[in-house]
Order: C-alpha cells, then structure tokens, then sequence
C-alpha cells in the first residue's frame, strides 16, 4: 500500500480533485442544438405517424434556431413529409397557426427548442386555438451536468497549464539538484521580444514562416545561454541558486523592456499562431509539443547516465564528486534547460497572444514551482518524477479553474493555493524525517 500511494498518490488526489469539483458544479441544463434536435426527433418519430403535421418552434438564436433544424432534417430523413419550422417570436407562430388553420391543417404535436417553452402564447393557446389545447409539445428533457467535465472547459484546464508544465520540466531538473530557478517568468517574456523583434526585422506582417521559426529558436537559446550563466555562478563561483536566480530574474525583465521601449511588438508574421492556436487533427499543437517533452524527460531521467547524475547531485553533492560525477556541468546543465524550457514557454505565449509582451510571464515562477513541489519533488534535492511535476501541473490548474467556476474571488484563490503549496512542502518534510529517523523507507 506505501508503495502505491507512493506511485499514485499524486494521480489519485487528481482524480479526487476532479470528482470534486464535478459534482459541485453539476447545474440542471437544458440541451440545445444538434443534441436536443435528435433527443426531439426521436421522440416525434416514437410517438407520431410520419403523414402528421409537426411543427417544429425556436427563436432567432443560433442554438435554438439549430434545435429546430436538426429537428426538420432527421425527421424528414425519416419519412415525415409535412413538418414546418417556425422561427422568431410568439407572433411568428400564431400566424403560422393562422395559416395552417386556413389550409385545413392540424398539426399533431410541436417540437419546441428550450427557449420557446416559457412563452406566453403556450397559455392562451386553448382559448385562441381550442382544437390545439391537447397538442403535445415535445422537449429535449433537462438534465444535470457538471460545467467542469464540458470539452470547453477541460481544454481550458490543459491550456492554462501548458506554459507552466513545459517550464516545469527544467525547474523540476533545478529542484532535483537541491536549487531553485526564479527567473524563469521573466524568461518568458525576454524569449517572446527576441524572436517578435527579430520576425519584425525579417519582414514583419509580409515575413514567411520561416522567420518564425528563426525568431523562436533564437529567443529560446538566448534565454538558455542565460540560464547557463546563472549555471556558472552557481556550480563555479558558489553562488546561492536562490540570489543568483533572483538578479537574473530583475536582469532578464529589464533587458525585455529595454529591447521593446515598454511597447509591445505586433508587427508579426501571419504564421505566428501555428504553434500557440493552431491544431492537428482537432488536438491543440501545443497539447501535442507537451506530451512530446514530458515523454522525452521521463526517458532521459529515468533511463539516461545524466539523468541519474541530476539525482546523485541532488541526494548528496560531495558524495557524488567523489565518485566521479561533474558536478559542475551536471549544475550548469540544469540551469541552461530550465532557461531553454523557459524560452519554450516563452514562444508559446507570444503565439497564443500573437505579440511580443515584455509584461508577460509575472508570477509563473510561483506556479512552476509550486506544480514541482505538490508533483512530489523535494525541495530538499536528490527525489522526485516528472511525470508527477505534470501531474502537479495538473493539480494547479485544476484548483484555479475549479475555483473560478465557483466564483471564488482571486483573493480567496491565493489562499487556497498558497495552502496546498505549504500543505506538499510540510508532506515531504514529513516524509524526510520519517527516513532520517529511522522510519520506513519511502522505495
């Protein structure tokens, strides 16, 4: 049992979080378009001879006026011959009704879209139409939904974590080795002026695609030889992470500012968008870039010499010198692929927005670290997954949306998260002394 909780502690507190917010807020609904046309069609063609007149009722509204369509074209696939649509307002079907009763026509039910049931002509409709008062009136039947499991907003629950996930991969790498990266939200905005800035000097809103590729591929590795730097100063000149990481994240800002003038950048090429709006076969590309690198991570963690290097550096450094790992470029390493993985998160944004903002980026850090820490790596070094950093990822993302599909106000969301953060990190100092205690050993 310890160790699966171990393994799948994180993924089940996910799922619990999931549940959780389901079921509060699972609402009474009403369907509407396509859906509610075929529940309405169905029950026409059950209960009614297709000779029948049916007419079938919506407003203007494009998922009303869509209810009645799908009405009219299944049941006419079916066979029913005589059905009319009536589209508009309570006058439009009372001449509607005027017409048909002058034809000689009666029709056998109505198929009402969910917005047209509360009108009012429903009620005098015995006293102005007697040989209607027992018509059946046929509705998509509500019924309750939970706002949090709609497609709409599970994609909102990936696209708000996308960023932070892709940046967590490299602060994850930091955090291994017992150090921390606070930079790397201005990263995010230093990597998304560079490559606007060089797209604009490429040509701007005439630049092939190509340049967009020229412009991200240099704002990443302008934010990775940065990430080297500050790499430098902690493995050679034993800086602390925590000040070397807190400079050049005041530097990196600055230098976003200083390239744009405080403006942001919008002579882009048409192309821009691919990579942050575009899609594949319905997936986002951005959906399909993440499960690309966290595959990748996972494989060079757990599978690769340096990957175990990474750990080794993490769980006890000089033990780890003498036996012959480079700390120093395991160090260096890490930082320049937190910066890298900055400047990837960097180019997402600037192609979400279609922009180069030098304003982006505020507080991610915050949220990067805190999907590492509740994804189960220690603060202290030496343990921790990347599946669970995207697992925490997660966590976050699904809290926040939760919470706003709730109507809990920002303030109160700080205090939830800031809560959950403390929660992981007094979790895993638990589990610490539980083994420098001589307690059961976490496998």
């Amino acid at each position: 049992m310890r160790r699966l909780l171990a393994d799948y502690g994180m993924l089940l507190v996910l799922a619990l979080l999931c549940a959780l917010f389901s079921v509060l807020t699972l609402k009474r609904r009403q369907p509407q378009g396509e859906e509610a046309g075929a529940e309405i069609a169905r029950e026409v063609d059950r209960r009614f001879d297709p000779s029948a007149l049916v007419v079938a009722v919506a407003t203007e509204r494009p998922p009303s006026r869509e209810t009645v369509e799908t009405v009219a074209r299944i049941l006419r696939e079916k066979g029913f011959s005589r059905v009319r649509t009536v589209t508009g307002t309570p006058r439009d079907l009372r001449l509607a009704l005027d017409q048909a009763r002058r034809e000689g026509e009666r029709p056998v039910a109505f198929a009402l879209a969910s917005d047209v049931v509360d009108w009012r002509v429903w009620e005098i409709l015995p006293e102005k139409y007697p040989d209607l008062a027992e018509t059946p009136r046929v509705v998509a039947e509500a019924e309750y939904r939970p706002d949090f499991l709609k497609p709409s907003n599970l994609l909102a629950v990936v696209d708000r974590i996308v960023v932070i996930a892709i940046i967590a991969i490299g602060m994850t790498m930091v955090i291994v080795t017992a150090g921390i990266d606070l930079s790397v939200g201005s990263l995010i905005a230093l990597s998304g002026v560079i490559g606007t800035l060089i797209m604009k000097q490429l040509g701007g809103l005439s630049a092939p695609a190509w340049t967009v590729a020229v412009g991200f591929l240099a704002g990443t590795l302008a934010c990775g030889a940065l990430g080297a730097f500050a790499g430098v100063l902690v493995a050679r000149f034993r800086v602390a992470p925590f000040i070397t990481t807190l400079a050049l994240m005041m530097v990196a800002r600055g230098l976003a500012f200083l390239i744009t003038g405080g403006f942001s950048i919008y002579q882009v090429p048409k192309a821009l968008p691919w990579l942050g709006q575009g899609r594949t076969l319905g997936v986002p590309h951005t959906v399909i870039l993440l499960v690309g690198l966290y595959a990748v991570a996972h494989v060079f963690m757990s599978r690769t010499r340096l990957g175990r290097y990474i750990y080794a550096v993490g769980g006890n450094e000089e033990a780890a010198r003498l036996s012959g790992v480079p700390v120093p470029f395991v160090l260096i390493f890490v930082y320049a692929l937190s910066g890298l993985a900055a400047g990837v998160g960097g180019c997402i944004q600037a192609s979400q927005l279609n922009t180069g903002t030098p304003n982006v980026g505020l507080m991610y850090e915050m949220y990067v670290i805190a999907a590492v820490v509740v994804g189960g790596t220690s603060l202290s070094g030496g343990s921790g997954r990347i599946l669970g950093t995207l697992i925490g990822a997660f966590i976050i993302s699904v809290i926040q949306n939760g919470m706003n599909l709730l109507g809990i106000e920002s303030y109160t969301q700080n205090v939830v998260l800031g809560l959950v953060i403390l929660g992981a990190v007094l979790l895993d100092r638990v589990r610490r002394t539980s083994r420098l205690t001589g307690g059961p050993a976490e496998s």
